[in-house]
């Protein structure tokens, strides 16, 4: 399921990353790859997603959360 249908609170891990070449290399520097872990702190209304990855937390716009498939841990 995309991020942006995930709950909140939930450990999730990335089982892939669609788009663009650039957007992958940029999903990839930030921590979120497929087989890496996240905690999603808080879904903004479709608008912006939060999630926490390796000790930081990153804020994603709708379109960035919408290509990332992931399923619970």
């Amino acid at each position: 399921m995309p991020l942006t249908e995930s709950c909140c609170h939930r450990r999730i891990r990335v089982c892939s990353v669609n788009g663009d070449r650039r957007t992958c290399a940029r999903m990839a520097n930030l921590g979120v790859f497929p087989g890496s872990e996240l905690e999603l702190l808080c879904k903004g209304g479709g608008q912006q997603c939060m999630v926490k990855v390796n000790g930081g937390t990153i804020s994603l716009d709708a379109l960035a959360a919408s290509s990332i498939l992931v399923t619970p841990v």
